[in-house]
Parts: C-alpha cells; sequence; structure tokens
C-alpha cells in the first residue's frame, strides 16, 4: 500500500532546482519520522491502518499533531491516540520538541549567559520557526546537572593545597515564595605545584559562620589538605569558621579589603596620600623590611590620621601573614584578587538572567561557570607560581 506521506519526486526535484532545497530537505525529514511513527504504531497497535488482524490490541483513535523542532527545521508530525492505553514514540522523548543538536545550543548558550530571550531568536535564525519558551530552556539546561555533579563532589585529595582563597558574591532568587538575597560561596586553591583549581562551590542564605563551617566540612571530607594559608575578607561569620575548621594555618586579610575598609573612614581629600602609605609597604622584598615598614606607617598614621591608626595595629598580624612564606608568592596571595576576577565574571553572567528561580538555578550557572574556569588553567602547562617548597622558618602546621 502506498504510503500516505509519499511526496512527488518531480515537485521535490523542482524545490531543489529552484533553491528551495531548506524545504526539501524538511519535508524529507518530516516524511522519514511520520513514516517511523506510523510503522511503530502499527506494532503497538497489532494492525496497520484500516488493516483487520487477530494480533490487534486496540483501536485508533485519531492523532494529534507534535511539533518538531530539528536541524533541518520544524517538521509535524501526527501521533496516533488510542481507544484504549496511550501511544508516544519511543525515539522521541516524551514532553520535548528539541533534538540533541538544538539542545547543545540551548545548553551553550546558558553558560556562556545568553538570554532566553535571545536563544529563542537565536533558535528562530537557525531555522526553528516556533524559538522555544524560557520553560523549555530551564528545562533542557537541567541536564547539565549530571554532569556537574561529579565535578562538585570530585576527590581533592590528589594533591596538597598549601593556598586556599574563599569569597563570596551575591545574586538574586526565589526562597520560600519571595525574592531574597542567595550568597554563592566559592573556594580556589594553590596547590604544591603551583597551579590553581577551582575546590568548590555552595548556595545559601547568608555567609553564617555555620554555613561556611557546612562548606569547609564538604571540602575537608572530599580530601582537601595541606593548607597552610587562608585568605579572604574580614568576614567574621568567614574568620571565625577558619580558624575553627583549618587549626594551625594562617589566615591573611585580603589587603585590598582592607583598604577599602580604611579608605571609607577618611575624607576623600586624604584617600590619595592614605593609599600611599598603605601600599608602600607591599613595595617591601623582605620580610624583615615589610614589617619595619607597618610599624613606621601605624607611627605615621598615629600623628597624621589617628581615627585610622587603631585599625592598622590591630590589623598588623592578619595583614602581614602572607610575610611568612616565600617572597615569590606574595602578590598572589596576599589579596583575593584573582578570586574577584572570577566573581566578576559569575556576576555577568548571573545578571542576565536577573532572578533566579530556585537554588539549583543559581548552582547550575555557577558550576559551568567554575568548570569552564577550572579547565582553563588545568590546560595552561606553566605553574601559576613557583612549586611551594616552604623555608624553614615559615612552616606550619597544616589545616
Amino acid at each position: 500500500m502506498a504510503h500516505r506521506y509519499q511526496y512527488d519526486v518531480s515537485e521535490l526535484l523542482q524545490a531543489v532546482q529552484t533553491g528551495g532545497a531548506e524545504s526539501f530537505i524538511r519535508k524529507c525529514a518530516e516524511g522519514v519520522v511520520q513514516a517511523l511513527v506510523d510503522a511503530e504504531s502499527s506494532v503497538r497497535i497489532g494492525a496497520g491502518r484500516y488493516e483487520r488482524t487477530d494480533e490487534r490490541t486496540t483501536q485508533r483513535n485519531g492523532t494529534r499533531e507534535k511539533l518538531l523542532t530539528t536541524a533541518a527545521g520544524d517538521i509535524r508530525v501526527e501521533i496516533p491516540k488510542l481507544r484504549e492505553g496511550s501511544y508516544f514514540p519511543a525515539f522521541l522523548e516524551q514532553r520535548t520538541r528539541i533534538d540533541k543538536a538544538v539542545c547543545a545550543i540551548v545548553m551553550e548558550s546558558y553558560v556562556l549567559g545568553v538570554s532566553s530571550r535571545k536563544v529563542d531568536h537565536l533558535l528562530q535564525a537557525l531555522g526553528a520557526g516556533s524559538g522555544i519558551s524560557r520553560s523549555e530552556v530551564s528545562r533542557i539546561c537541567q541536564e547539565l546537572d549530571s554532569q556537574m555533579q561529579p565535578f562538585r563532589t570530585r576527590e581533592l585529595s590528589h594533591t596538597e593545597f598549601p593556598y586556599v582563597l574563599f569569597d563570596a558574591t551575591y545574586v538574586k532568587g526565589r526562597s520560600e515564595h519571595q525574592i531574597a538575597s542567595r550568597a554563592v560561596v566559592v573556594a580556589t586553591g594553590i596547590s604544591k605545584t603551583g597551579h590553581r583549581e577551582v575546590l568548590g562551590v555552595k548556595v545559601g542564605d547568608t555567609e553564617s559562620e555555620e554555613f561556611w563551617k557546612e562548606f569547609f566540612r564538604d571540602l575537608k571530607a572530599r580530601g582537601l589538605g595541606g593548607v597552610k594559608l587562608c585568605i579572604s575578607d574580614s568576614h567574621s561569620g568567614l574568620k571565625a569558621a577558619i580558624l575553627a575548621m583549618f587549626v594551625g594555618a594562617g589566615w591573611q586579610r585580603c589587603r585590598v579589603h582592607f583598604m577599602r575598609n580604611v579608605l571609607a573612614r577618611v575624607s576623600r581629600a586624604q584617600e590619595k596620600e592614605v593609599v600611599h602609605l598603605i601600599r608602600s609597604i607591599f613595595f617591601e622584598i623582605d620580610a624583615d623590611m615589610v614589617r619595619k615598614r607597618y610599624n613606621e606607617v601605624v607611627g605615621i598614621l598615629e600623628e597624621r590620621f589617628p581615627k585610622i591608626a587603631p585599625m592598622f595595629d590591630q590589623a598588623r598580624e592578619d595583614v602581614l601573614a602572607f610575610s611568612a612564606f616565600p617572597a615569590a608568592h606574595w602578590k598572589y596571595i596576599w589579596s583575593t584578587n584573582s578570586l574577584e576576577r572570577l566573581n566578576r565574571e559569575i556576576k555577568r553572567r548571573t545578571n542576565v538572567v536577573g532572578i533566579f528561580p530556585d537554588d539549583s538555578a543559581v548552582l547550575r550557572l555557577v558550576t559551568a561557570i567554575l568548570m569552564d574556569q577550572h579547565e582553563q588553567w588545568q590546560s595552561i602547562p606553566t605553574p601559576y607560581i613557583t612549586p611551594f617548597q616552604p623555608e624553614p622558618e615559615a612552616e606550619l602546621k597544616t589545616g
């Protein structure tokens, strides 16, 4: 029996000759998919259309149209409805109209921070005339989770990480039916071989001490060890968690955050002089000279800027913790600048989304960004810093 979706070959040939190749390919794809649907449904029913057999198990009851977006463009197929039971083609994923090539485009666009509206326009430009909805983008991107979970839970015991950096940024998301700030905390490490790695990420309500402790417990459970110096800002919850969870390791207060805190207490006219004084401490190349210059700066501040002098006096050990380590490493460990650059990239891409539907959506996008950065770091053969060889007087207990 002739198939009901046969096409006039002369018409198809004419379409190709007149430049209608796209239409020709789309019609061919539509015919092939429809033929597969009809053949499979006949097996499921036990009889072809208008056929009487003893093996028949049910009756056809009309059809429902299904729109599929494929690399050949949008095609429409008719799926038989049954009087008893249900049927959906096994070779088509239920509740989707997107083929794998389009899925790949959507996922990559999502990771690159392209908005759902722009993804919709992109697909239409590629021939998917029906476009794609925001909910469909979300559903497709959930498939990324299976790729990301192994990264977030991977073992960290393959090497030691003498230097570990911690920082947080905030995004907007829905929590308990309201929009709230969601803390995204990230940890990166510098291994004893001098290479950088992304160690972990977590999303939560706030940067409380317990929140950070839970994050640190997970890192340690995965094998994080050999920590000699933790670098972060002076957030009270973060600092308390570091001191409690990395006993014996040093803590370096980020000098950039410290400078911001200091400048917040002086007038704009005084900023230039104060900045020059602070920076002069970090120009020294010897640990003893660094401490000597720090003391000199405190003396100058007590005379000229008495309001901020106590801040310097109290923060001495925290700001100068880096000086107990090799001088070649100082510029990489006296601030969280490298991690802040990563956080700026996270903000750039999350700002496109605006408000996330839940924490899992935040974690999905941020993990994708971190995986990309981690792979870039791993592809660089040259160490970020010289391999870690602590000087005898600089050795600390590991945390």
